[in-house]
């Protein structure tokens, strides 16, 4: 079965993605030109918007995620980069990254700010709450 999808997701630069991924425990591999998944497209879900068959399981980058048997793969295209996965329960991504991989995606939102107000000054204090991680900028 083939499930790949788009994680929605706008990658500004490859920094912060590489930043989120160690914050996870994750390994950002530079310049990996496929990323695993199932590796047939069957037809049996909708491709991602603006990608083909043919697309899939190429990459310029890849996530690997320790414990799941595939990988996330970084694509640039149109001077942006999307990150595609196969969220197919056997394959691991899903359960190591969460539903629509919200885990990542507030990692990198996370790691975004941190960048963000650094280059404007500020001081950085990152804490984890009961609600989920809790940032404080101060000058």
């Amino acid at each position: 079965m083939s499930h790949v999808s788009k994680i929605e997701l706008e990658i500004n630069d490859l920094e912060t993605l590489e930043a989120a991924c160690a914050s996870l425990g994750l390994q950002f591999v530079r310049n990996q030109k496929t990323y695993t998944w199932y590796g047939e497209y069957m037809g049996d879900t909708p491709l991602p918007e603006d990608f083909s068959a043919n697309d899939l399981g190429k990459c310029d980058h890849a996530v690997r995620v320790p414990g799941a048997t595939y990988e996330v793969g970084v694509v640039r295209k149109d001077g942006k980069y999307f990150l595609l996965w196969d969220f197919w329960r056997d394959g691991g991504l899903e359960r190591a990254l969460g539903p629509g991989a919200g885990k990542l995606k507030q990692a990198y939102a996370v790691e975004r700010v941190k960048r963000e107000a650094r280059l404007k000054g500020y001081r950085v204090q990152q804490s984890k709450s009961v609600k989920g991680i809790r940032l404080v900028l101060s000058m």
